[in-house]
C-alpha cells in the first residue's frame, strides 16, 4: 500500500527511514535476539520512499498508462543484454524498469522476507530514467547500460543521495559529488536506482550496521549474506537492480559474491580508482562489480576501470585494459587454460568438507571444458599469509585523510566516532583497536608491508613455475552463518595480499540449499582470463538459481 506511509525527504532527495527512538538499536538476530524479531528498520518508511518516487514522477506528469511494465516483461533474473534488449524494442522503457525494480524493493526488501539490503532509494531515478528515455529517442543509446538501473554500497560518493558508510555517526552527510566509478556509471548511462546497506563502515563481513540493520541473505533470511558488501550482494539476488558496485579489502565484494549465487570481481590493484570511496585500507581497497552473469559483471567492468589523476594507482593499469572485457568472452573452450587447486585453502575441519567437495566439483566442470587442473600444495602459504593485513593499521588515518575533505563532514576522526558512539556494537572492538594504532609508519606495519612483497613473489612464482592461469580455491570454507553468528572461513586474504585479481564465481549449493563461491585468482591483469574462464563455466553449467524468498511478482 501507497498511503499514509510516513517518509524523511532529506534536502538532496534521497529517501531514508526515520532512524527510530533515541538510544534504540534495529537488532536483528544477533546474541540474545531470536533471528526473526521484527524488522530492522519500519517498514513503512522506506515503502513511502518507494511509494513516493512514484508519487513524485506523478505530480511532474510523468506517469501515465505507460509506466507500468507489460504484463508480459517481467524484471526478475533478466541480463543487462535482455533489459536492453526489450529497451531497444520498445518492450519496455527505461522508467518502466525503475518501476518494476521499486516495485520488488518494495514487495521484498520491507516486506515479505524483508531482505533489508537497500539503505536509500533514489527520488531522482525515474527523472534520471525519464531524461535516458528521451536521449534514447532521439540520439541513441549511450552504450549497454543506457537506461540500466543500478544499486551501488553506500560507502561511494553519491552527489544526489547521502554518503554515510551505513553509520549513525555519518547520517545524512553529503560530499556533494560522485565517487569516479559512479560518475563513470552515470555517464554510461546507468540510473542509480538507490544504496546498498554494509556491515558498518566496510569492516566486517556480516552485514550489519547501526543506520541500516542487519541485511538477510535471500537464499536463507535467517542466514547472513557475506560482507561488507553485503546489501548490495543481496539486492542483485534478489532482484532489485540489475547490477551493483561492492568495495573488496580483504573479500568484501567475493564473500557477498559467494553467499548469495553471484558473480564478483576483485580486480588487480590499480584497475579501478578508489577515490570517492569512504576508505577502509588504502593499500587494500578497490571497488567492482556485483552481478548475475559474468556477462553483466564485464558490462559494468568496461564502464567503471580506467586510469583516474585522482588516484595514481590507476597509473598501473593504462595500456593493461583491454578495449573492452565484454568482448573478450566469446570463446568458450578452454584449452590454453591451466588451473591450479591451491590446496591449503580448502580446509582440513570436518565443518570444511561440504563446501570444499562443492568447489571441487566445480573446478572439474572447468576441466570438462578443457582446461588443464593441477593440484598446488604450496607449503608455508599459511605463514606468508599471516601478519599481512593492515587495515587496523590505515584505517584511522585514511578515514581521517577522507573526512578532511570535506567541511561539512558530521565528524572529522575515528576519535570522533568511537567517542560519540552512534555505531553498532558489532564492530566496538575493531574501532577501539583501530583507533589505539598511534602512528601511520610503526615498525609494525612497514612489516606487514614488506611481507606483503615476499608473499606476492612466492605466490607469482609458483603460478608462472606451472604455467598456471589461475588458482581455485573456495571463497568461504563454510556455508553463510545464522544471523547473530561470526562468519568462519573466509580465504579473503590472498587477492589483497599480493594485489592479484579473484573473481568469485557461483559453485553450486549445499544440501541445504546455500550457495558456495569458487575463487579464481590470476596472474597482474588477467582479468579477460578468468572472465573467460568464468563465461565457459557459466555457459556450460548454469550454476545460477533464483532464492525462492523473492520470485517475480507474478507469483
Amino acid at each position: 500500500m501507497c498511503h499514509n506511509a510516513a517518509l524523511i525527504m532529506p534536502k538532496d532527495g534521497a529517501m531514508r527511514q526515520p532512524a527510530g527512538p533515541p538510544g534504540q538499536r534495529p537488532d536483528l538476530g544477533r546474541a540474545g535476539h531470536p533471528a526473526q524479531v521484527g524488522p530492522v528498520r519500519q517498514s513503512a518508511p522506506l515503502t513511502a520512499a518507494v511509494c513516493l518516487a512514484i508519487a513524485v514522477a506523478s505530480a511532474t506528469g510523468r506517469l501515465d498508462a505507460q509506466t507500468t511494465p507489460p504484463a508480459a516483461f517481467e524484471v526478475h533474473e533478466k541480463s543487462i543484454v535482455e533489459l536492453q534488449d526489450a529497451m531497444r524494442s520498445g518492450l519496455v522503457s527505461s522508467v518502466q524498469l525503475v518501476d518494476a525494480y521499486l516495485a520488488r524493493i518494495r514487495a521484498y526488501d520491507q516486506d515479505g522476507p524483508r531482505i533489508n539490503a537497500m539503505i536509500a532509494v533514489n527520488a531522482r531515478a525515474r527523472e534520471t530514467a525519464a531524461a535516458l528515455d528521451e536521449e534514447r529517442r532521439t540520439r541513441g543509446p549511450r552504450g549497454l547500460l543506457h537506461g540500466i538501473p543500478v544499486v551501488v554500497k553506500d560507502n561511494y560518493a553519491t552527489v544526489d543521495m547521502p554518503t554515510t558508510g551505513a553509520s549513525k555517526a555519518l547520517d545524512g552527510f553529503q560530499t556533494g559529488r560522485d565517487a569516479f566509478m559512479v560518475k563513470k556509471l552515470r555517464d554510461a548511462g546507468a540510473v542509480i536506482i538507490g544504496k546498498t546497506n554494509l556491515h558498518e563502515l566496510a569492516y566486517g563481513i556480516t552485514s550489519i550496521s547501526s543506520l541500516g540493520g542487519q541485511t538477510r541473505n535471500p537464499y536463507d533470511p535467517t542466514r547472513n549474506p557475506g560482507g561488507s558488501s553485503g546489501g548490495t550482494g543481496a539486492a542483485v539476488a534478489a532482484g532489485f537492480a540489475a547490477a551493483g558496485l561492492g568495495t573488496d579489502t580483504c573479500g568484501s565484494i567475493r564473500n557477498p559474491a559467494a553467499s548469495n549465487n553471484l558473480v564478483g570481481l576483485r580486480g588487480t590493484a590499480g584497475l579501478s580508482s578508489r577515490d570517492g570511496i569512504l576508505p577502509l585500507a588504502h593499500t587494500q581497497d578497490i571497488g567492482g562489480p556485483l552481478a548475475r552473469t559474468v556477462t553483466d559483471l564485464a558490462i559494468v567492468l568496461d564502464a567503471t576501470v580506467g586510469f583516474d589523476p585522482a588516484d595514481p594507482n590507476t597509473r598501473a593499469s593504462e595500456g593493461r585494459v583491454p578495449r573492452t572485457y565484454f568482448s573478450t568472452m566469446g570463446d568458450i573452450s578452454l584449452q590454453d587454460t591451466r588451473i591450479g587447486i591451491l590446496t591449503p585453502l580448502f580446509g582440513t575441519a570436518p565443518e570444511d568438507a561440504e563446501v570444499a567437495g562443492i568447489a571441487r566439483q566445480a573446478i572439474g566442470a572447468i576441466g570438462q571444458l578443457g582446461a588443464d587442473v593441477i593440484e598446488i600444495a604450496m607449503p608455508g602459504l599459511d605463514d606468508l599469509l599471516r601478519g599481512t593485513s593492515v587495515i587496523s593499521a590505515e584505517f584511522k588515518f585514511d578515514l581521517m585523510d577522507f573526512l578532511a575533505a570535506f567541511p561539512n563532514a558530521p565528524v572529522k576522526t575515528l576519535g570522533a566516532i568511537v567517542a560519540g558512539g552512534k555505531y553498532d556494537p558489532a564492530i566496538d572492538g575493531v574501532l577501539k583497536r583501530a583507533e589505539a594504532v598511534a602512528s601511520r609508519d610503526s615498525e609494525a606495519y612497514r612489516t606487514a608491508l614488506a611481507k606483503r612483497d615476499t608473499t606476492r613473489d612466492a605466490v607469482l612464482a609458483a603460478m608462472t613455475s606451472r604455467g598456471i592461469t589461475a588458482l581455485a580455491y573456495p571463497t568461504l570454507r563454510r556455508k553463510p552463518a545464522r544471523i547473530g553468528e561470526p562468519q568462519a572461513g573466509s580465504n579473503c586474504q590472498l587477492s589483497p595480499t599480493t594485489g592479484l585479481p579473484a573473481i568469485s564465481i557461483p559453485a553450486g549449493f549445499t544440501e541445504d540449499g546455500l550457495p558456495v563461491g569458487l575463487d579464481l585468482l590470476g596472474l597482474p591483469f588477467s582479468e579477460p582470463a578468468l572472465l573467460k574462464a568464468a563465461y565457459a563455466y557459466e555457459r556450460s553449467v548454469a550454476p545460477r538459481k533464483p532464492p525462492r524468498s523473492t520470485p517475480p511478482l507474478a507469483q
